[in-house]
C-alpha cells in the first residue's frame, strides 16, 4: 500500500468563519486562512472596522474575505451572524470561535458587570454560535472532509495568570472543557472539535495588560518576549500554522483537544 501525502496541509477550497476577526490573533488566522485558499468571513462587534480589515486581507492575500459584523455578547448578535452566513452559504467547513473580552479588577473590588461580560462573550457566545451553526457544519461533515470547530481559549484558563482577570481565566477554563463536551456529542457525526490555548501573542488585549495602551505597533514586544521559555512573542505564523494543520487532512485525527500555542510556557513549567 502506498500512502498519498498529496495536499496533506491544504485546506483550499474550504469555507471558513472567523469570528474577532478583525484584529489581534483572529485576523491572525484569517490572514493565514486566506493565503491557503480559503474563503473567509469574519465577524466583530464594529462594523467599520470589519469592513476595512475584511477589505485590507482580501487586498494582501488575494480571495475572499467578507465582513459580517455582529455583537455575539448577546443572543441576538449571534442569531443575526448566523442567518447572515447561511443567506450567504449552504456549509460551513471551519468555525473558529475566537471573540473574546477580558477585564482586569482588584479582587475584593471585582464588578459584576466584569463578570458578566466576560462570560457572555468567552462562554455562552462560543456555545450559541456553534449550536446555530450546526445545521450548516453538519452540511459540511456529509463531504469528503469532516468540518471543524477550532475554539480560542488561552493558557490563563490552564494555569494562574498575572493578571486580575479572574473571568478571563474561568471563562477560558469553561471553553476548554466545553470543547471536549461538543467534542463528546459531535464526532460522530463528523464535526472534530479542538481548542487552542494561545500564550503571549501581539494584541490589543495584551498591549493593554502590558502597559502598551492596546497599540500593537511601534512598541517593545521583545522585552515582553524575554520572559517567555521560546524568548519571543508568537507570530502570526505560529497560531494560523497550528490552525490551518487542525482544518487539514493532517490534523484530522486531532479531536477533542487543547494545544497549547504559547512558546512553552505550559510545557516547561
Amino acid at each position: 500500500m502506498t500512502d498519498n501525502f498529496k495536499n496533506l496541509f491544504s485546506i483550499q477550497g474550504k469555507t471558513a468563519l472567523v469570528t474577532g476577526g478583525s484584529r489581534g490573533i483572529g485576523e491572525m488566522i484569517a490572514a493565514g486562512f486566506l493565503s491557503q485558499g480559503a474563503k473567509v468571513y469574519i465577524s466583530s462587534r464594529k462594523a467599520d472596522t470589519c469592513q476595512a480589515t475584511a477589505e485590507r486581507l482580501s487586498q494582501t492575500y488575494g480571495g475572499e474575505c467578507i465582513a459580517l459584523p455582529a455583537d455575539l455578547s448577546k443572543l441576538s448578535g449571534v442569531e443575526s451572524l448566523a442567518a447572515q452566513l447561511a443567506a450567504h452559504e449552504a456549509k460551513l467547513d471551519i468555525l473558529v470561535n475566537n471573540a473574546g473580552a477580558s477585564w482586569g479588577a482588584p479582587l475584593d473590588q471585582f464588578p459584576e458587570v466584569g463578570w458578566d461580560k466576560v462570560m457572555d462573550t468567552n462562554v455562552k457566545g462560543v456555545f450559541f454560535l456553534t449550536q446555530k451553526l450546526l445545521p450548516l457544519l453538519r452540511a459540511a461533515g456529509q463531504g469528503a472532509s469532516p468540518a471543524r470547530v477550532i475554539n480560542i481559549g488561552s493558557i490563563d484558563g490552564i494555569k494562574s495568570s498575572a493578571f486580575d482577570a479572574f473571568s478571563y481565566g474561568a471563562s477560558k477554563a469553561a471553553v476548554h472543557h466545553l470543547t471536549r463536551f461538543m467534542a463528546t456529542h459531535l464526532t460522530k457525526e463528523r464535526i472534530l472539535f479542538n481548542a487552542i490555548a494561545p500564550g503571549p501573542f501581539p494584541t490589543w488585549m495584551l498591549s493593554t495588560g502590558v502597559g502598551f495602551g492596546g497599540e500593537t505597533e511601534g512598541v517593545d514586544w521583545d522585552k515582553v518576549g524575554q520572559s517567555n521559555p521560546s524568548g519571543r512573542v508568537g507570530t502570526a505564523q505560529d497560531i494560523a500554522g497550528l490552525a490551518i494543520f487542525l482544518c487539514s487532512r493532517a490534523g484530522e485525527y486531532v479531536v477533542g483537544q487543547t494545544i497549547a500555542c504559547d512558546g512553552g510556557v505550559v510545557g516547561t513549567a
